[in-house]
């Protein structure tokens, strides 16, 4: 019976623990930065997060696909803002 939803990545996976995996591989900020949502931006905590996520399933959706992303699949989407230390360094005034 393991074998149920072979090509579902998040099978077995809560929500819970998709939020605290990605809190602890990027943090609070870098998340808020990649996915612009409040939760993540203003006074985050994993007990906010996962209440506003159960009510907003596009939020929800780009947060798994997140998590699929750069834990199942170890693409480093988020190295480039991580490594960055200098935010004017692509700025381009006109």
């Amino acid at each position: 019976m393991t074998n149920q939803q072979p090509n579902n990545p998040l099978h077995g996976v809560t929500l819970e623990t998709i939020v605290v995996t990605l809190q602890q591989k990027f943090g609070w900020n870098t998340l808020g930065e990649h996915i612009k949502i409040n939760c993540f931006r203003s006074d985050p905590s994993v007990k906010s997060s996962l209440k506003f996520l159960r009510k907003t399933p596009w939020a929800r959706a780009q947060v798994e696909q997140l998590y699929i992303d750069t834990i199942v699949h170890g693409e480093d989407l988020l190295s480039d803002s991580v490594q960055d230390p200098d935010p004017w360094a692509n700025f381009q005034g006109k």
